[in-house]
């Protein structure tokens, strides 16, 4: 019997092409997991089925979608706003918050399905890599790694054939390369013509900044603790107020990032961001401790909440719970 291996799957082009990569390179059982975090929460969540059925076209043994949607709001997407979390003062970690909930579930479903060994499908040129793999280390090392886009020297436009070649149904043409995450708390987009750092990300980029309203809008967020509680005085969990949110913000352009950020493995890479809800909250968040915080706390809060919480959690990310990041007892 062949070795059972759990692999991260997004539904994406490169982890479509790593299912049968892995079968046919390694000669290992894939179970692709998905893991639920919010993605296109703005249109009523992802068509899992289509996910599921496309994980099962590409060779997996099984498809399994974990919902942890509350879990990324609550656990992680509230912490990075009571830090005002954004990576080198921009970027409101969206990737980044995400890796360590999929960790979790990965290494859970590798347990369940008797698994040796995970798997992810990140280039070596990112952080997400590093988030994956410490990640997998604290908390299992014991299993294995494979990490089939870092070493099968494919270009997008070969997978692209491949995935043509082995009839997986995919959405990625030659003509729209990008490689796009996108959770909860916003979206990441890379590649295609987006790294020429010259040239104006092209709009079709673009899918939770739809401008449909052109009405000024006045949005009221009620917080208790540091934690958003309410949108224009109706009572919503973190998951359902990031989301409704979300929508507001997007539908009349707001939220959009476009940057040259530094990487952990010490390359500059040109990302769009689109972010409505997160960039939203975090002002919202910013200007509440500016009316309520006392002057000598706002100076030593600042250069330690924003660039360090966000140091934490943005290159690595991939374990929650480092000393660093737990708050004194007592504290928020």
């Amino acid at each position: 019997m062949s070795d059972r291996v759990v692999l991260a799957y997004s539904g994406g082009l490169d982890t479509s092409v790593a299912v049968r990569w892995l079968i046919e390179h390694e000669g290992v059982e894939v179970v692709a997991v998905a893991v639920d975090v919010g993605q296109s929460a703005d249109r009523g969540g992802e068509d899992w089925d289509a996910v599921r059925n496309r994980a099962l076209a590409a060779g997996a043994v099984e498809a399994v979608v974990v919902d942890a949607r509350h879990e990324m709001a609550e656990q992680f997407c509230v912490p990075a706003l009571q830090a005002n979390a954004r990576y080198e003062g921009k970027y409101p970690l969206v990737s980044a918050l995400s890796r360590p909930v999929i960790v979790r579930h990965l290494v859970d479903q590798a347990r369940t399905h008797g698994a040796t060994a995970v798997a992810h499908g990140c280039t070596g040129k990112g952080n997400d890599q590093v988030r994956f793999e410490v990640g997998v280390r604290a908390l299992a090392p014991d299993l294995g790694i494979y990490a089939p886009a870092r070493v099968w020297g494919l270009t997008r436009e070969d997978c692209v054939e491949l995935a043509a070649k082995w009839e997986i149904p995919i959405t990625v043409t030659k003509e729209k390369l990008y490689s796009i995450d996108d959770n909860l708390w916003g979206k990441a987009i890379e590649c295609g013509a987006i790294e020429d750092p010259w040239a104006p990300a092209p709009d079709d980029v673009y899918t939770l900044m739809r401008v449909t309203e052109t009405d000024p809008v006045e949005v009221i967020i009620g917080f208790e603790a540091g934690v958003p509680v309410s949108l224009d005085g109706t009572a919503l969990g973190p998951y359902d107020l990031i989301a409704r949110l979300g929508r507001i913000a997007g539908s009349r352009g707001f939220g959009r990032l476009d940057m040259i950020e530094n990487r952990r493995v010490g390359i500059k890479s040109r990302e769009v961001y689109e972010c409505p809800a997160a960039l939203a909250l975090i002002m919202a968040h910013a200007d509440l401790e500016d009316l309520t915080l006392e002057r000598l706390f706002l100076l030593v809060q600042q250069p330690v909440g924003l660039p360090r919480g966000a140091e934490l959690v943005g290159p690595l990310g991939g374990v929650g719970g480092q000393p660093q990041r737990q708050p004194e007892a007592g504290g928020e």
